[in-house]
């Protein structure tokens, strides 16, 4: 299943969400090799269009509807995981230690860790208020903290829960809309997704035996070096 041979096949939100299911993980732009991508499977002209065939609504409506894991877990970039692929994918790839942890040892940011401890208080929060309650409005500290936020994602400790509309004080729609964010573990409560049971070795054993399935050799062989697995 290469991505050359998937181009342009998709044109509704139903048949991305029967795509995310069959292969489990779908990146929004090109980015496993010989795999398919949101942005290469949909017309160029219907992004960005703002109705119901537009590639770009359909990203928040996953995490929204319950039906996939959505942020930048891969690479920095933004992926979709399906509801059933999401709990191994967090027990193979996401930290064997809390964030608290991984900052003592210098493994994380402290702006990270200021973002979770913000986020786990006020789930489903968006990007301007979390700004304002980290004390990082100010446009120096911008670059500080998009790349924090990044970071959780990365770390699979957050993901990205939906988009909000701005208003202003009279609850007015006013200027561009806001992504919000919850961590992984509330998400999954909220969409009724348990855990996986099992060790990290057994839910990479798990997604190898789907990927192997549904993938071609090119994108297996990536993925395992991109995230480490042996």
């Amino acid at each position: 299943m290469g991505e050359a041979g998937n181009q342009e096949n998709v044109t509704t939100f139903e048949e991305m969400a029967e795509v995310v299911a069959r292969l489990g993980i779908v990146p929004l732009a090109p980015l496993i090799p010989e795999h398919p991508s949101v942005n290469g499977l949909t017309l160029a002209e219907n992004w960005h269009t703002d109705t119901e065939h537009d590639p770009w609504r359909w990203r928040v409506r996953f995490p929204g509807e319950g039906l996939a894991g959505y942020g930048k877990f891969i690479k920095k970039k933004a992926v979709l995981v399906s509801r059933e692929w999401l709990p191994a994918y967090l027990a193979a790839a996401g930290p064997q230690q809390s964030l608290e942890e991984r900052y003592q040892s210098g493994l994380a940011t402290r702006e990270a860790l200021t973002l979770l401890e913000i986020i786990r208080a006020n789930e489903g929060i968006e990007t301007r208020q979390l700004r304002s309650m980290a004390d990082m409005k100010a446009k120096e500290k911008k670059t500080a903290f998009d790349n924090a936020v990044t970071e959780l994602q990365g770390s699979l400790d957050i993901v990205i829960s939906g988009v909000k509309q701005r208003v202003n004080a009279d609850g007015e729609p006013n200027g561009w809309n806001s992504t919000s964010f919850e961590t992984s573990e509330h998400w999954m409560q909220e969409a009724g997704i348990p855990p996986f049971e099992g060790s990290r070795d057994e839910a990479i054993a798990w997604l190898r035996s789907g990927m192997e399935a549904a993938w071609a050799p090119e994108a297996v062989t990536w993925i395992n070096k991109a995230l480490g697995w042996k």
